[in-house]
């Protein structure tokens, strides 16, 4: 077994945007991301900040708007209309989820799709199902460069999602049948899991259960993508699999944390620099 180090991958993902951000800096352009955050959740604090720090990181311009739990939809909204206005703006981040009185879906809806770097709007949903897209969802998107880092062939595995969230689940899904995996979803309706689970070459787990996956429903050999962020029985941080055992009978493995969590920011940086790209009529 082999852990898949995904802060090793993410470092040369942001490495290679900063080189490229450089290279456009040099033809006057600097990519901005600007990351709207309601409310004190202390999780999405946390994933803000590390965000602002991968900004800096990579040499992008950046924006942060704290807003508090009390904002109203229209405040929200007219916010959003403005950065879809600023040409300094490449990028536009909604930290998910928002205080329950707002609506997500008509937030998501609102962003520019060209300023889309969570790619969440439907247009950008829509490309990806026919695979012809500019952004890509963070999280699936680095799972296929975690995936691809191992040198196992995807073409024609059989690739087991365990989730349907619009997040994770579904755009992981399509992700890897664009990349030519047999792709099944498994879900909380889906009879005898375990049975589909031990077929998979690749499998990838966002259910939200902390160490649901056990190694006898694990394949020898199975590359395993835990994308889970829990708290155990002790506290301590743990994905959707019983890493323990799992690792004894898989090829390679995600650990939690510092295999998947890493490689979404990563990827939010290449969005932003690609909407950047995009918006200034830069091909490359």
């Amino acid at each position: 077994m082999q852990n898949i180090d995904g802060k090793a991958v993410a470092k040369a993902v942001k490495e290679q945007v900063k080189a490229e951000c450089e290279a456009l800096k040099e033809k006057g352009v600097v990519p901005g991301l600007a990351v709207i955050l309601v409310g004190d959740d202390p999780a999405s604090q946390v994933y803000v900040r590390n965000k602002e720090r991968a900004c800096e990181e990579c040499g992008f311009y950046s924006e942060k708007y704290a807003l508090p739990a009390d904002t109203t939809q229209a405040e929200l909204n007219a916010l959003v209309d403005r950065l879809n206005a600023d040409e300094r703006i490449s990028g536009i981040l909604c930290q998910l989820p928002l205080p329950k009185h707002l609506n997500d879906k008509e937030v998501i809806n609102r962003i520019d799709p060209m300023k889309d770097v969570d790619a969440f709007h439907p247009v950008n949903v829509g490309a990806i199902m026919i695979g012809d897209y500019h952004f890509l969802p963070c999280t699936p998107a680095g799972i296929m460069e975690l995936i691809r880092s191992t040198g196992v062939d995807i073409t024609g595995k059989k690739a087991v999602v365990m989730g349907r969230s619009n997040i994770v689940g579904k755009p992981m899904a399509m992700l890897l049948l664009h990349a030519d995996a047999t792709v099944e979803i498994i879900h909380s309706k889906t009879k005898d899991d375990a049975a589909i689970t031990r077929t998979a070459d690749i499998l990838v787990v966002a259910i939200g259960k902390a160490k649901h996956v056990t190694a006898d429903m694990v394949k020898g050999g199975a590359v395993v993508i835990d994308v889970g962020m829990n708290r155990d029985e002790n506290d301590k941080l743990c994905g959707d699999v019983d890493y323990e055992n799992v690792c004894e009978k898989c090829s390679y493995i995600t650990p939690v944390p510092g295999g998947v969590g890493p490689m979404t920011i990563a990827m939010l940086m290449r969005n932003t620099l690609t909407a950047a790209k995009l918006q200034h009529g830069i091909n490359g």
